[in-house]
């Protein structure tokens, strides 16, 4: 059944051998990968600012 597999999965995720060994890391990464992302959207938003403020013709 699909439960069965569900729950399983469920299983491995949760505890155990994967969440042990994969888990912080996954943690980690996805941290990191935010931060650089937020810093990476910052810098583009900056350009953006700036390019609105020195275009008089814009709606603001």
């Amino acid at each position: 059944m699909s439960a069965d597999t569900w729950y399983t999965i469920g299983d491995i995720l949760n505890g155990g051998w994967f969440y042990d060994n994969i888990g912080d890391i996954a943690n980690w990464s996805f941290i990191v990968l935010g931060f650089f992302g937020f810093f990476y959207w910052m810098r583009i938003q900056k350009r953006l600012n700036d390019q609105a403020a020195n275009d008089p013709n814009q709606l603001k």
